[in-house]
């Protein structure tokens, strides 16, 4: 019995699904170089949290690496220029989301002489103390590229915080279609494991594990070989079975801890990380650039020449695909991958800091059989990684039961898609799950306006009630008042007047 089959069982996990991944060509395709587009749309909201707050105007002239947006509150992430040029605009442009509502942006028109402004590094990262260091990654706008876009620094600082032992490295990428982190391992190995030691430093991590599917050999060989000087750092093969890169399933399959429902990695002493967030962690130390620029695939049967880019962030969608090539229309265009990826309504969406991929699908790609009968196989709960019984779930959606679709563990569910891939059946099981989520959530947000007027309604009944018994009272006060001064102007009176006796005449 091999190693894989003694840890996980036989052939592996006992959850996921193994779809086929559809990596190659794009991931044996050497890294391109995107051309400077003539202009880039920087959306203001590309992480979790407060939009940046915009700081340039319309006219101004930047240099590549400067700051254009800063941060607002605790939880939110700078945006810099990718190269250099003029704001062009400030306003609305589409969001790469399935809705194609507009959200505001920055627009700069390339001067194509990608100027950059001048940068200070330190001599030694690791002579700096872990807040300072923390707050280098902060001020470059590094957030978490493996999709989830959740500021660095935050994440950084909670490990600190809360006494992390363990940072895991996600190299994993299950999502069918993508490379990208697989191509940043292969070719920037030694790069990732910096950036991972500068994480631990910022974290006072004492391990790091770093997740790559055995379907990458490459960039295992690649990792290894840049890890072997430092003990601390171990490069662990996982199972190619998706979803693996979810952080709660590469956590158990590393460490053997199961994260609690409605707790975060931090409470059982891990923190996650994606290894293109440690290369940019690398970028933003040891050379002073912001997170301007990324890798991107670009992949899918309408694709003519399928590989990764490196483009800058603020490119449009249209752009890489004119550059990859397209032999064929798309029949639909996704942002990420094809189990959790979005829906763009079209081309002209720029790439975002989190965007991992476009896939550019075919007709043949996208077919899927209309949905029959449930037959009851129990495939969907062998596959859930969370454990859930999506059937019951489901049907506790379809009957509009959604408090016992809730008790069910539905906040549980991570919308990975394993339910709905392995239907035999071929019911939206995950659509389901997404609707009563946002049904929920809607209802929560109602109930919570209701409260809110309650308690306004509340506090108002009470203001007017102290109104009235102040103002009662300052009646009570000024009658009080006014009766005293009588009784002074009497008395006063009263001794001001003679008292008569017996000689008066």
């Amino acid at each position: 019995m091999g190693l894989m089959e003694t840890i996980f069982g036989w052939g592996g996990p006992r959850w996921g699904v193994h779809p086929d991944d559809h990596k190659r060509p794009a991931a044996d395709a050497p890294l391109r170089v995107l051309p400077l587009p003539a202009k880039l749309y920087l959306p203001l909201q590309q992480h979790v949290g407060g939009a940046a707050r915009p700081i340039v105007l319309v006219g101004q002239q930047v240099l590549k690496g400067q700051l254009i947006a800063e941060a607002q509150g605790r939880i939110s992430a700078p945006i810099h220029a990718p190269t250099s040029g003029t704001v062009a605009a400030i306003g609305e442009v589409t969001a790469p989301h399935p809705s194609g509502l507009p959200f505001n942006a920055i627009t700069i028109a390339s001067d194509g002489d990608d100027r950059a402004a001048d940068a200070e590094v330190a001599a030694d990262p690791f002579a700096l103390s872990p807040a300072a260091l923390t707050e280098l990654v902060a001020a470059a706008g590094v957030v978490g590229l493996g999709g989830a876009t959740f500021p660095s620094s935050v994440k950084l600082a909670l490990g600190k915080r809360c006494d992390v032992t363990t940072l895991i490295v996600n190299g994993g990428e299950c999502e069918p279609y993508l490379s990208c982190d697989d191509r940043i391992m292969r070719d920037h190995a030694a790069d990732v494991v910096d950036g991972v030691r500068l994480m631990m430093h910022c974290m006072g991590a004492r391990e790091a594990l770093v997740g790559i599917e055995t379907n990458k050999p490459e960039a295992i060989a690649a990792m290894q070989k840049a890890a072997a000087p430092f003990a601390e750092i171990k490069v662990r093969p996982v199972p190619s079975r998706y979803p693996m890169g979810s952080d709660r399933q590469l956590i158990q399959t590393l460490t053997g801890k199961e994260v609690p429902s409605d707790c975060r990695a931090a409470d059982v002493g891990v923190i996650v990380n994606n290894v293109n967030t440690a290369n940019a962690v690398h970028r933003a130390v040891r050379l002073g650039e912001p997170l301007i620029r990324r890798i991107v695939t670009v992949n899918g049967g309408a694709v003519w020449q399928p590989g990764n880019i490196l483009a800058p962030v603020g490119t449009l969608v249209s752009d890489l695909l004119a550059f990859a090539g397209l032999k064929s229309e798309p029949a639909r265009l996704l942002m990420g991958g094809p189990m959790m990826g979005a829906v763009l309504p079209h081309s002209l969406v720029p790439i975002v800091k989190g965007t991992a991929g476009i896939l550019a699908l075919s007709d043949e790609e996208i077919a899927t059989p209309a949905a029959s009968p449930c037959i009851r196989c129990g495939n969907c709960t062998r596959a859930c990684p969370i454990g859930l019984l999506p059937l019951e779930m489901a049907a506790n959606v379809r009957a509009d039961n959604l408090a016992g679709a809730a008790a069910l563990g539905l906040s549980d569910c991570i919308s990975c898609g394993c339910c709905a891939y392995i239907c035999p059946s071929h019911i939206p099981l995950v659509q389901y799950f997404t609707h009563a989520k946002g049904e929920l959530w809607a209802q929560e947000r109602t109930k919570l306006r209701l409260e809110a007027s309650k308690r306004l309604a509340a506090a108002r009944a009470e203001r007017q009630q102290r109104e009235a018994r102040e103002k009662a009272a300052a009646a009570a006060r000024r009658k009080a008042e006014r009766a005293a001064q009588k009784a002074a102007a009497a008395a006063a009176q009263s001794e001001a007047t003679p008292i008569p006796t017996e000689s008066t005449p």
